[in-house]
């Protein structure tokens, strides 16, 4: 009988299923780094032993007669692989081979490390936290694809950890195995947006390794913070498990040495006005304490429309530890006050069981306390939302839509999801609890509106809420 013929094939890489999530973990098992990249030859001839071991199974199982020579070389057993947490990194794994360290626009943009350069450990570039977030968001707009061996116009390679040289402007690209070496580990409870998580694996540096920028944490359990990652198949933030969606408790937190002070101390409280929420009248910041990072109230002025200042940013950032996260569409507050202030204000005042003035979405000295001290109730999550104007149901936040979840929301996500003809993947009615049915058919809906990668996660956000709401 004639040889048949077999053919390697590459996986999509925005591709879901698990035939192409699983054809890329055993890809990159046995190539580890192309040649083109610099890899080794040797990782050639594993494949195309892989390649003859299964035509030979094949050929073998199916009774023929024809000889086929035995592949004499020898293949490890892989070691069992722990089933990461559910979430978007479990279809499609950022984690991926990267480059070594590197001058700026690669090899040959000059030599590494020269004495004095920005990029030793020793004399890094002063840079504030707003700037490093500012740096972050550079890429994510520009959506810059990934890739291991290309690099960026402002020369930065783009994979993980280029991604962070870029965004702490060093100047050199780094790698998850030096990284640490321009920081300081710190505790989870210190994490402040710019600072990084990092997983590298001495062992295998293309197996697990990957870094990403902590952008903030979602709500006040501290449960899931917002990142932001260089991956396949670009620039992206999402809201993460900590401390991320595989290899959680690997994961380390760093503060770059470049910023400059770090968690402020106790400042003296603010003296409550007793019986009214949100009693007028400034207090003096304490002497050495940034604008942004203000303890005690900087006064009713610095809030409202046509407001840009520090405490604006700093108000919707504890706004959203609080559970505001849902009044963000990005994610992170910015320093320009605008109704996603005034109407997350307004829902922690309500929280608080205040009403009238007292919940008008104008922070005053009371709600300033409750935030900055961490006390008082936390916003409700929104998971029965009533239709509002052109009957689309407010979107009740990201985290509502997660596994182990169960609530209203994911019901009447369901039973939108089969009006709009995308209920293939349910095997009974839509219920309250979150699941794969659901993921799929999410994924279904957003890659019909021509969303691709990370945009059709199958996790619903704000646009695609609205899209099927709509």
């Amino acid at each position: 009988m004639p040889m048949p013929g077999f053919e390697e094939y590459e996986p999509a890489g925005d591709c879901a299923c698990r035939g192409c999530a699983q054809r890329r973990r055993a890809l990159a098992r046995a190539r580890a780094i192309p040649l083109r990249d610099g890899g080794h030859p040797a990782a050639r001839g594993a494949r195309r032993a892989l390649v003859l071991a299964t035509a030979a199974g094949v050929v073998l199982g199916g009774g023929g007669t024809t000889a086929v020579a035995a592949v004499t070389t020898p293949t490890p057993t892989p070691a069992p692989t722990p089933t990461p947490t559910p979430g978007p990194a479990a279809l499609d794994d950022p984690s991926s081979p990267q480059g070594g360290r590197t001058p700026l626009h690669g090899p040959k943009g000059g030599p590494v490390g020269k004495p004095g350069a920005p990029a030793r450990p020793g004399a890094v570039r002063r840079i504030d936290r707003a700037t490093i977030i500012n740096r972050a968001k550079l890429w994510l707009d520009a959506e810059v694809p990934y890739s291991m061996s290309e690099y960026w116009t402002d020369g930065y390679r783009q994979d993980c950890s280029g991604y962070v040289s870029m965004v702490w402007n060093l100047g050199t690209n780094e790698w998850t195995g030096s990284l640490d070496k321009f920081a300081t580990k710190i505790t989870k409870d210190e994490l402040l947006p710019g600072d990084m998580l990092l997983f590298h694996n001495p062992a295998d540096p293309n197996n697990g390794s990957h870094v990403v920028i902590f952008g903030g944490w979602v709500d006040s359990t501290r449960t899931h913070y917002v990142a932001y990652e260089q991956t396949r198949p670009n620039t992206r933030k999402l809201a993460t498990p900590y401390g991320y969606w595989s290899n959680a408790t690997k994961y380390v937190p760093y503060r770059f040495n470049g910023v400059p002070g770090g968690i402020l101390p106790d400042v003296p409280d603010v003296p409550e006005v007793p019986g009214v929420p949100d009693a007028p009248g400034a207090q003096p910041p304490p002497a050495g304490a940034k604008p942004g990072d203000a303890t005690v109230f900087p006064g009713a002025d610095k809030f409202g429309p046509g407001k840009t200042n520090d405490h604006v940013a700093q108000l919707g950032r504890m706004l959203i530890e609080r559970g505001a996260y849902r009044f963000y569409p990005k994610g992170v507050a910015d320093r320009t006050w605008s109704d996603h202030d005034k109407l997350a204000t307004a829902a922690f005042q309500r929280a608080q069981g205040w009403t009238g003035a007292d919940a008008d979405g104008i922070p005053g000295t009371h709600t300033w306390k409750l935030l900055v001290e961490k006390q008082g109730k936390n916003i409700p999550p929104t998971v029965a939302a009533a239709p509002g104007p052109g009957g689309v149901r407010a979107y009740p936040g990201a985290l509502v839509f997660r596994p182990g979840q169960s609530n209203e929301a994911i019901r009447a996500l369901g039973r939108q999801l089969v009006k709009k003809g995308f209920g293939k993947y349910y095997t009974t009615s839509p219920d309250l609890r979150w699941s794969e049915a659901d993921r799929r058919n999410v994924e279904a809906f957003q890659r019909a509106q021509g969303w691709t990668g990370a945009s059709a996660n199958g996790y619903p956000g704000p646009e695609t809420w609205r899209r099927l709401f709509a």
